[in-house]
């Protein structure tokens, strides 16, 4: 079994009820990645839903998960109809809510859904990856022992102090133990780029998800996703991340938005 998949492992007990071990294997700082939790809550959502494709899913965090312990999701039909299924999913560790997600799944794309498709914006114009800059793999941050993720070298400055004029991430991103691309890995990857605001603001800044919400149009036909993570805004201490996912073919694969909260080191 993928290494992915080893953390995404739910079992039944009741109806819409899972339970699960928080991976300690997809953390950034000791913490559970975001896009991880998301997985998680994506995955037993599907499990319950009718219809499967084309989902939109925001979660809100509400408190740290901690990883290598139990928790359970808990997943509640909200609304069913010629188009749609809506549920909910919480997260629960030691009793306490950890995170809420509201997902929206749709059935498979057919012609006529398909009739229009328009880009008003291009992909990522990108370096070849053998002349990107990888994020390195270091302790506690496990994420990086399994996703491969290399920076522009525009957008990498910030690794050796030297600081962009927008806050921005281009690149590229692959599993490094191959595996096909589907919901819950599109939900890791709105998340696994080190936060845009670094390259303008340096790694020291605190940069903790207060919500990511993620729109799926097309599940990847290639191994590598070319990425692009822009902020825009910081005010009073709360930032936005978009993101745009495409596929090497051009296809959009996903766009996100996030919502964080931003200290500085010295704040």
């Amino acid at each position: 079994m993928h290494p992915f998949d080893e953390a995404l492992v739910l079992e039944s007990q009741n109806s819409g009820v899972f339970t699960t071990t928080v991976s300690s294997n997809w953390s950034i700082n000791g913490n559970p990645n975001g896009g991880y939790l998301l997985a998680l809550a994506a995955n037993a959502m599907c499990r319950e839903s009718e219809k499967h494709a084309a989902p939109i899913l925001t979660a809100n965090y509400i408190a740290r998960n901690s990883p290598g312990e139990a928790a359970d999701c808990r997943v509640e039909k909200i609304a069913r109809s010629r188009q749609f299924s809506r549920l909910q999913a919480r997260l629960v560790q030691n009793s306490r809510e950890t995170m809420r997600t509201i997902g929206t799944f749709t059935d498979p794309a057919d012609a006529a859904s398909c009739a229009i498709e328009r880009y008003e914006s291009a992909p990522p114009a990108l370096a070849a990856k053998q002349d990107c800059i990888a994020i390195p793999q270091m302790p506690k941050y496990t994420l990086y022992d399994h996703m491969d993720v290399r920076l522009d070298p525009a957008c990498a400055g910030w690794m050796e102090n030297r600081f962009a004029e927008k806050s921005e991430h281009r690149g590229w991103i692959a599993f490094k133990e191959e595996r096909p691309y589907d919901i819950c890995a599109l939900a890791l990857v709105v998340d696994a780029f080190p936060p845009a605001v670094f390259a303008t603001q340096g790694a020291m800044a605190w940069v903790p998800t207060v919500e990511l919400t993620v729109s799926i149009r097309n599940i990847p036909a290639t191994r590598w996703l070319k990425c692009v993570f822009r902020t825009r805004f910081i005010s009073c201490g709360v930032l936005e991340e978009d993101g745009q996912i495409w596929d090497e073919n051009d296809a959009l694969a996903a766009v996100s938005r996030q919502i964080a909260w931003f200290r500085p080191a010295n704040g």
